[in-house]
């Protein structure tokens, strides 16, 4: 079990609220965005920004580094702010959101530093963050991993199981779906739009080895991503 301490667990706790206070100061600001998906993503974020990837804010594209996938690119509020916080860009940046030449709405790699992908058509984060982790692979970089956020929404794209069976089939160890089972997307609850469940059954036959947990609990995110890094690193 992790136990992060009294010091990094307020540290995490600071960085989960600042990531939802400036995702809402972005979404006022530039008056367009989801909050809901944003607000989903603060501990996640947090725990993986300050604990878990290895990431040089002086050397954004450093080889060494881990790289995180957004695959729901509509919730890059909070992607920006853990970025501004962990010292990629400049906090004040953030005012820039949906302004012409600013941060983009939906995640542009060109458009702020520490951005790995574009996005916008949902279903498409998974098939980027495989050909990441196969072609790590082939550099022999064994360090180095893809962490790939996912929404519950998209998941009824079918690109999604695409990419998840050939993950299986590279036996991509290197590679952490996250999927934020938030149960809402932009029109209605995700059962009603198109049932997933039985959602980690699905991932289990596709080969993939599956951690549940709280994604708001800061400690059990945390033990989630060491499970998958060293306990349950097996080829799956």
């Amino acid at each position: 079990m992790v136990h992060l301490g009294p010091e990094k667990l307020s540290l995490l706790e600071e960085k989960a609220y600042m990531i939802r206070r400036l995702s809402v100061e972005m979404i006022t600001w530039g008056q367009w965005g989801h909050i809901g998906g944003a607000f989903s993503l603060a501990e996640i974020l947090a725990v993986l920004y300050f604990h878990e990837m290895r990431t040089d804010p002086r050397n954004p594209k450093a080889e060494g580094r881990d790289r995180l996938v957004l695959s729901k690119a509509h919730g890059s509020p909070a992607l920006y702010a853990a970025l501004a916080l962990a010292g990629f860009f400049p906090v004040e940046r953030i005012y820039t959101y949906c302004e012409p030449g600013g941060l983009e709405g939906h995640t542009n790699p060109h458009g702020a530093p520490g951005v790995e992908t574009a996005g916008g058509p949902l279903g498409m984060g998974l098939s980027v963050a495989v050909g990441m982790a196969l072609g790590l692979r082939r550099k022999e970089n064994p360090r180095s991993r893809v962490f790939c956020i996912l929404g519950d929404g998209e998941l009824a794209e079918g690109n999604v199981w695409e990419a998840a069976m050939s993950a299986a089939h590279y036996h991509l160890d290197n590679l952490v779906a996250v999927v934020d089972y938030n149960k809402v997307q932009a029109k209605g609850f995700v059962w009603d739009e198109m049932n997933i469940e039985p959602l980690a059954d699905k991932w289990r036959s596709f080969g993939w080895n599956v951690i549940q947990l709280d994604g708001h609990d800061l400690e059990a995110v945390a033990e989630g991503f060491y499970r998958a890094r060293w306990i349950e690193a097996n080829g799956r």
